[in-house]
């Protein structure tokens, strides 16, 4: 039938039911969409779904694939097209659009979806069948794809491009990303983190249900409902999901039920990549400056105080946690958007976006957690960070987070502080503008370079007195420079670090900016290695 003839048709029905011909359209895509009985829906019965079922044993849904799918190799599996003409909201023709992942590979869990309409709070599944998808050019052999599979996850369209490039995606476990206005995917979010760095093997949560309220026609903005579950926690999920011109913006409502004792809860917790940059050089024997995914940790404390912690890749695991109470927000920042600090034509690094966490309910104690771990590639996320609370999870325990998550390329929100713009870090032990030759410092040191701006650096009148403020948990810091950088509209500070002993365990050096008694900036926190003392010499 033709759009007009069904709009002549839905006119004429609205008058004889009382329904507004807006409605008809909206229920008649709903249902047009899924093909499963109507059952009632809202976040209240997931709530008591998701608490139920904390109470009865884990049981384990990942199913046993075909081996047309079990064997692919990621190319075949990511030539599966989803075919646009079932796609869940294809005959609203409005803003928004979702279609669905296939099973395949190491996605095996069977997530269900349902489509869920606004007004009547009635459900309907989706089932899987092969006619949704498009299979040319993979090698699978459709003739085993029998029963329902499944869907591996969801992508989120927003017009213009519907149907050509997604802007969120949830994929794998509880994992999920979106993009900014660049259009470019980068670091991962996870629905909840369990267990990353206990006594107990890590546990990845799966999202094994989701539920999608149908939005308005010229709504950019929708809501998906989640059911979370694994061996130790169950959880009723509400995603609000904004997608604006600058980026997405999504409000979450997280209730957690624990099945078991958890010993270390990760709340919003996000996954990222960091190889080499500015001030770690160590993994960049490339053409590529940097590579990285995100550059630093930033924190917003709860006692107001901004605090910067740019991020390594160690030569082995690190783990630190930030006592904080009630935080004003946390996220892992991609500051630098300048594609010659990269020069990268592949992966666009100079494109990724930040990921801004924004309490929106009291968290109480607890920590800002971040694990570095080694990685000798950018194909390998090495870069974890959550909110842990204070009092770890008890069986039968439950617990409620809202918060909001800002996908854009930098945080909504920053410090009227001067910022930290870039770290630096090299030999030392020489006076600056002295290139090492035909001889080397007699005593070995490491030099770091922070760069501060904004916050009204620039405004300072001419000859302001800038002391940095440096404190070192191990070693000596000396050798204080303090330049003013018109490039930047702002002063850097160098310093050297010395050592005092042989430890080779990691220096946490802080530093800040002040003049007088006022603080100029926000906190810079490090965390550094030294080389084994052998090593500590230049030639």
């Amino acid at each position: 039938m033709h759009r007009r003839h069904l709009l002549k048709a839905s006119m004429a029905l609205a008058a004889y039911t009382g329904l507004s011909a807006t409605g008809l359209l909206a229920t008649r895509a709903w249902a047009g969409a899924a093909d499963g009985e109507a059952q009632a829906f809202d976040f209240e019965l997931l709530k008591a779904q998701a608490k139920q079922l904390a109470g009865k044993p884990y049981v384990d849904t990942k199913q046993v694939l075909p081996p047309t799918l079990a064997t692919m190799t990621p190319q075949n599996f990511n030539a599966i097209q989803y075919d646009g003409n079932h796609s869940l909201w294809k005959e609203l023709n409005g803003q928004l659009d979702v279609q669905f992942f296939h099973v395949g590979m190491g996605f095996k869990q069977p997530v269900r979806m349902y489509s869920v309409d606004a007004k009547s709070r009635q459900a309907r599944e989706v089932h899987f069948r092969p006619s949704l998808f498009n299979y040319q050019n993979t090698s699978v052999d459709t003739a085993q794809l029998k029963g329902d599979l499944g869907f591996a996850g969801f992508k989120l369209f927003k017009a213009p491009e519907l149907d050509r490039h997604d802007v969120v995606s949830f994929l794998g476990a509880s994992y999920f990303r979106a993009v900014d206005k660049t259009g470019q995917y980068g670091l991962s979010a996870r629905g909840l983190a369990i267990d990353t760095y206990a006594k107990k093997r890590e546990e990845f949560p799966d999202f094994t249900k989701f539920w999608f309220e149908t939005p308005d026609k010229d709504s950019t903005r929708f809501v998906v409902y989640a059911l979370l579950d694994s061996p130790s926690a169950t959880g009723a999920y509400r995603f609000d999901i904004d997608c604006q011109a600058e980026g997405v913006v999504m409000d979450v409502d997280a209730h957690v039920n624990a099945r078991t004792a958890i010993e270390q809860l990760g709340i919003a917790p996000m996954t990222s990549m960091f190889s080499c940059g500015t001030h770690e050089r160590r993994m960049c024997d490339t053409i590529h400056p940097q590579i990285h995914d995100s550059d630093r940790l930033a924190m917003w404390r709860g006692n107001g105080e901004w605090i910067c912690r740019p991020l390594n890749n160690p030569a082995t695991l690190q783990f630190n946690a930030f006592a904080d109470k009630d935080p004003k927000g946390f996220g892992l920042v991609q500051t630098d958007h300048e594609f010659a600090n990269y020069q990268d034509t592949v992966d666009w690094y100079s494109r990724r976006p930040s990921l801004w966490v924004e309490p929106t309910t009291a968290w109480g104690e607890g920590s800002i957690d971040l694990l570095e771990i080694p990685t000798t590639g950018e194909t390998l996320d090495n870069i974890v960070a959550f909110w842990t609370p204070k009092k770890p999870l008890a069986a039968g325990d439950s617990l409620n987070y809202g918060y909001k998550l800002y996908w854009s390329a930098l945080p909504p929100v920053g410090t009227p502080l001067a910022r930290v713009n870039a770290t630096r870090s090299g030999m030392g032990g020489f006076v600056e503008g002295w290139a090492p030759g035909e001889h080397y410092p007699p005593v070995w040191a490491r030099r770091f370079a922070v760069d501060f701006n904004g916050g009204g650096l620039e405004r300072l009148p001419e000859g302001t007195g800038i002391e940095p403020v440096v404190t070192a948990s191990n070693g000596q810091v000396k050798d204080f420079h303090v330049l003013k950088l018109d490039e930047i509209q702002g002063y850097r500070v160098l310093f050297d670090w010395y050592p005092t002993n042989d430890s080779v365990d990691p220096v946490e050096l802080r530093l800040f900016i002040r003049t007088n008694d006022r603080t100029l900036s926000e906190t810079w926190l490090y965390q550094y290695f030294p080389p084994a003392p052998d090593k500590r010499k230049y030639s």
